[in-house]
């Protein structure tokens, strides 16, 4: 009886589904080598639709995308860096421009840091310019915070 039952659920399946089982892909089990992981081999694409073999290109490219970058990158990193950095300099030009636009914009403080500005100017000259002995110790004073930042002094003087 259950050989009848087998026979009968046999012939019930249909070609395409037994070409769909025949077609289920193999894994390769390794035992000589722990930890190594098989590929599967990649689907063949089905016949049923035909916008699949227009997707099959895209999935491949999307998939390999990670390993173009990366190659990329490695071959042209230097350039790549420069162009980072001359944007990031124009950013903050930009940003620090509208900065002063925004500043500007404000009554009164545009006047109010121009008089800063012209009363640190005047004490300067006051300060530093106008005798020799005070032009004397600004130039020691320049002279050290050069070797500071520098690091080493300078061969002109």
């Amino acid at each position: 009886m259950e050989s009848e039952q087998k026979s009968e659920y046999t012939e019930s399946i249909s070609p395409k589904e037994e070409a769909q089982k025949v077609q289920k892909p193999k894994v390769e089990v390794r035992v000589d080598q722990p930890g190594a992981i098989t590929q599967l081999p990649p689907p063949e694409p089905s016949t049923d639709e035909p916008w699949q073999e227009w997707v099959q290109p895209v999935v491949e490219f999307v998939s390999k995308l990670p390993d173009y970058a990366a190659v990329f990158f490695e071959k042209y990193q230097r350039p790549l860096i420069i162009i980072a950095l001359l944007l990031s300099g124009v950013v903050t030009v930009k940003v620090t421009l509208a900065i002063l636009d925004a500043i500007n914009g404000v009554p009164l403080l545009a006047p109010i840091f121009e008089l800063v500005g012209i009363g640190y100017t005047g004490w300067f000259v006051w300060r530093y310019l106008l005798k020799v002995e005070t032009r004397q110790e600004l130039a020691v004073e320049f002279e050290a915070l050069k070797k500071q930042v520098v690091g080493k002094e300078s061969h002109n003087s």
